[in-house]
């Protein structure tokens, strides 16, 4: 009985074929690239997005490559650093619908773009301005960030945001949007919330 069953098992098993080790691979890299860059550890940051992009571009498919140029773009518009992503821009022709279309939502090109076609968190985004009903904290961040580049953030969703990256002990973005707290301060002439803030990003920054 011992010997059927461990033929039916390593049959079972050779049915499925193996995953291919880029994939894996990739996502290692890719998680590892997003979790050091919103943690602040530059140093790591290069070698694993290009591990990432190497792993994916042994496919030749473009869509593939450009779902990781994505990810670096949806990382920094969470910090709002917007460079108009230009590893994404290079495959846009050959990259999805869908893709063009998130590439264009984070980017803060908001006129005439179809909800449908975004991921399903982001779409309440588009459709109400808020960041209500998102919950995820990345794409909690990322969609402050895209409401920030289109010009319609508000301060509740500032401080959504800078809760957010603080909670998850992200010190990039929670470094920025206190940043974005600290001008808004200083023009409404509260110096009392100011300093307050100042101490704050002192402390985050590793300067107390």
């Amino acid at each position: 009985m011992s010997a059927l069953l461990c033929t039916v098992l390593l049959a079972a098993c050779a049915s499925k074929p193996a995953v291919p080790s880029w994939q894996p691979n990739a996502k290692d890299a890719l998680d590892g690239f997003t979790e050091d860059y919103l943690r602040g550890n530059t140093a790591a940051v290069r070698a694993e997005f290009a591990r990432a992009r190497l792993e994916t571009t042994s496919t030749g498919r473009a869509d593939l490559v450009a779902q990781v140029e994505l990810v670096r773009c949806a990382a920094l518009a969470a910090s709002l650093e917007f460079d108009e992503c230009p590893g994404f821009a290079a495959l846009a022709s050959d990259a999805t619908p869908q893709q063009r279309a998130y590439a264009a939502y984070i980017g803060g090109r908001w006129e005439g773009l179809d909800a449908g076609l975004l991921p399903e968190q982001h779409r309440p985004v588009l459709a109400s301005g808020t960041l209500a009903g998102v919950n995820d904290p990345l794409a909690q961040l990322v969609a402050a960030g895209a409401l920030f580049k289109a010009g319609r953030v508000k301060p509740g969703d500032i401080e959504t945001a800078t809760a957010t990256a603080s909670t998850q002990g992200w010190r990039r973005p929670l470094l920025t949007w206190l940043g974005v707290q600290l001008k808004r301060a200083q023009a409404a002439g509260d110096t009392a919330a100011a300093e307050r803030l100042r101490r704050r990003i002192a402390l985050a920054s590793g300067e107390n």
